[in-house]
């Protein structure tokens, strides 16, 4: 459970720490162009645009949420921030579910807090960003609440939302036409308040137990969810260590947080997992998803660990990873994973002031990771090194000349990457495995993103066939255009179109 943030304080207002020459793989969004929010949940939309909420820490603002839309370049950097549609009255939540479904709408599911309260709440909400408008969910029926509980996008496309805080472990699939939901998730070990979810390939979905309610326990179990059979099922051996913070971390005393760190799955087929332990260093772990097995990872260096925090697959292959001291201390030191090991790197301005589940990392169709810290100085994280290999999208064109204003369907291979490339501890997600199309002009290099939709599939490492409908868009002038899909930052080699 994190804390509630009054964050209109002196995270708005925290000075650059580090030295400018710590800093060169980071740029700041133009604060000229950034509105005085404090920026928490994103997501990217299908259209390109990014979707973020205001979490400044005055409860009243937290129903409200902006779209940061590239500039003419495609640069995020020098975007236009703009306002849109405020929730359903009565919902503001900080801490909940989420995901941008394939029919490019967007679904915000409970709540830690609401409207300022301590709630764990059962509301939730729609977005439609074609029409700017949100439409209240009703929540399975029975339930008290959904909370700061997971949630994730199935292979099939199907949204999955659990309850966070019922003994009974309850967990619904979403029908996006009608909103209603049917139960799943029979067999499960424990609730799954403080966990995460990460798709697999092949469509299991694999789930690190944190033991909540089972106090002053010490355990290694995980858990597989199959779609199919709609039951999870517990595997054997354990982790090799334990991941997840307890008081029996600390001897038998101390504060049993449950907290865990997130789990991205990586281009070769493993999932790194990290942890947090309040009395020592974070334990992680590596699963072999083809070998159905664990390695222990070594441990973060000195007391670092991520009790609640992001993670991003970098283009080049390696994960982001945002930790820090103990359980929700400060002093965010940002590491990278690759060839079993972590290595610090040089973080934002803000890092010195921000513990790890102030932290949201998404990956942008540029190949670069946004940062927010709910303060409203973001950051583009950018990568060095070469493009990891074997997951470029490839794209079959029936017709090399399109016409603005109407929606094609769009055909390839590899239209929903190698990963849901972001995770976090529980119950912040924005995954990206879902085709973005650009067009970049051939005469001017100005760019355009078309509106994407009804994706065949959400399955990550699959090869294909892959198709989608893209809206071509209506204000788009005519011309020659290079056309690419994007998926987890990675493009496809350009296709020449023209568009009249």
């Amino acid at each position: 459970m994190k804390l509630l943030r009054m964050l209109g304080m002196a995270l708005l207002v925290l000075a650059a720490v580090g030295a400018a020459s710590a800093q060169s793989q980071w740029q700041q969004v133009t604060p000229s162009n950034t509105p005085n929010i404090g920026a928490g949940a994103m997501a990217l939309l299908t259209d390109g645009r990014v979707l973020v909420h205001d979490e400044s820490g005055n409860p009243g603002t937290w129903g409200n949420w902006w779209t940061l839309t590239p500039d003419v370049t495609g640069s995020y950097a020098t975007g236009t921030w703009t306002q849109v549609a405020t929730m359903p009255a009565g919902y503001g939540p900080l801490y909940f579910g989420s995901a941008v479904l394939p029919d490019g709408r967007y679904i915000a599911e409970g709540g830690e807090y609401n409207l300022g309260n301590d709630a764990w709440t059962n509301k939730g909400a729609i977005y439609d960003p074609v029409a700017n408008s949100w439409t209240a969910v009703t929540p399975p029926s029975g339930w008290a609440s959904i909370g700061d509980s997971p949630s994730v996008v199935l292979a099939n496309g199907t949204y999955m939302q659990s309850s966070c805080c019922d003994t009974s472990k309850q967990a619904a699939l979403l029908n996006p036409s009608t909103l209603a939901w049917t139960e799943t998730g029979s067999g499960k070990f424990d609730i799954y308040d403080e966990e995460g979810m990460t798709l697999l390939p092949g469509g299991n979905v694999i789930d690190v137990d944190a033991y909540v309610f089972q106090y002053n326990s010490a355990g290694v179990n995980w858990e597989t969810y199959n779609p199919t059979s709609g039951a999870w099922t517990s595997q054997t051996p354990g982790t090799p260590v334990q991941l997840w913070d307890s008081a029996a971390n600390c001897g038998g005393s101390g504060r049993a947080s449950y907290e865990l760190g997130p789990a991205v799955l990586m281009p070769n087929g493993t999932v790194v997992q990290t942890g947090a332990n309040s009395c020592a260093a974070g334990h992680n772990a590596l699963y072999t998803v083809s070998s159905n097995s664990w390695v222990a990872l070594p441990d973060f260096p000195d007391d670092l660990d991520v009790a609640d925090g992001p993670a991003a697959l970098e283009i080049n292959g390696k994960v982001l990873v945002m930790t820090s001291p103990g359980i929700f201390g400060t002093g965010a030191v940002f590491m990278e994973y690759s060839n079993n090991s972590f290595t610090a790197i040089a973080g934002p301005p803000n890092g010195p002031g921000d513990s790890s589940y102030y932290g949201h990392l998404l990956m942008l169709p540029t190949g670069q990771i946004l940062f927010a810290d709910f303060s409203n100085d973001l950051e583009l994280f950018t990568s060095t090194g070469s493009q990891y290999s074997g997951w470029t999208p490839t794209v079959l064109l029936g017709n090399a000349v399109l016409q603005g204003g109407s929606t094609i369907l769009l055909n390839g291979r590899m239209f929903n990457g190698a990963s849901q490339n972001n995770a976090y501890g529980d119950d912040f997600q924005d995954a990206t495995n879902y085709p973005l199309v650009r067009f970049t002009s051939t005469s001017n290099g100005n760019v355009y993103y078309a509106r994407t939709h009804n994706h065949n599939t959400m399955a990550v490492g699959y090869v294909g066939p892959t198709y989608t409908s893209v809206d071509i868009p209506a204000t788009i002038p005519s011309g020659r255009y290079n056309l690419q899909v994007v998926v987890n930052g990675i493009a496809s080699p350009n296709y020449s179109v023209g568009v009249n």
